[in-house]
């Protein structure tokens, strides 16, 4: 797996991704609380840290948190943050290509992306793993700085009659943004993100029984025979010229933390 490169994902990209949630080493623990652990990891030529959640939903099965990860016409009704998503391709049955767009709080700017999915179930976990890439009908939008996924994804096991779920975030925001405060706002908003997926994974089954029941292509590839299949000549890697704007206004940035208790979990 390469930022910028589209192709399909092998054992090894997914074995990569189940590692780094997996394994202990070189993660510090910055949050705990309940049922969510966070950690961060520096990585090397990187100002930006990765970010970890672990999070045990008891009341949720794997195959529901799947599926709500998976189903884009499901996650307007909990992601506040997206103003846009749309499906560009398919690349294969485990791979595809969309984009996406969320919003922040001001003085930072939307930023938007293209990235390549790629899943994988088996018979112990699943996996939903995703990474920046490029498509020439998908230039930056206006008002949005093209940010970059350097790599993300979940984790899904069965416990009991839930699941845990683990999620790995490394990403450039881009734009022009202290460094310090993308890793700070990344740590205090993690919690909320997770907690947020859970509400979301508890109200999913009645909201699919009257929304499309049977339609989930990412798990019944018959179903994606009449989906768009990506023109990979389309994802060439390419550089944006963008305005750089200034967000480094800090009196104006409010990381909203609702619940006091999570900010104190924070460890500095």
């Amino acid at each position: 797996m390469r930022v910028n490169v589209a192709r399909v994902w092998e054992d090894a990209d997914y074995q990569k991704v189940r590692s780094l949630c997996e394994e202990n080493d070189g993660w510090e623990e910055v949050y705990k609380k309940k049922d969510i652990s966070i950690y961060t990891q520096n990585i090397e030529n990187s100002s930006y840290q990765m970010i970890k959640a672990i999070a045990l939903f008891p009341d949720v099965s794997a195959s529901v948190a799947y599926d709500v990860l998976h189903d884009s016409a499901y996650r307007v009704k909990w992601d506040k943050y997206m103003i846009k998503q749309e499906s560009i391709g398919i690349i294969n049955p485990n791979n595809d290509v969309c984009y996406y767009s969320l919003s922040s709080v001001s003085p930072i700017r939307p930023r938007d992306f293209v990235m390549q999915r790629s899943w994988l179930e088996t018979d112990k976990d699943r996996l939903i793993c995703s990474h920046s890439v490029c498509h020439e009908d998908y230039p930056p939008a206006k008002g949005c700085i093209r940010a970059t996924i350097l790599l993300a994804g979940y984790l899904i096991k069965e416990k009991g009659e839930g699941c845990e779920v683990t999620y790995i975030s490394h990403s450039d925001p881009k734009g022009k943004l202290p460094t310090w405060l993308v890793n700070r706002v990344t740590k205090v908003v993690a919690p909320k993100v997770i907690k947020k997926l859970h509400k979301a994974c508890l109200g999913y089954t009645e909201w699919k029984e009257k929304h499309h029941p049977t339609w989930k292509p990412w798990s019944v590839p018959e179903q994606q025979m009449d989906l768009v299949r990506v023109d990979l000549q389309k994802c060439q890697p390419k550089d944006y010229d963008q305005e750089i704007i200034d967000e480094s206004n800090l009196s104006a940035v409010s990381i909203n933390t609702k619940d006091d208790e999570d900010e104190d979990s924070l460890k500095n």
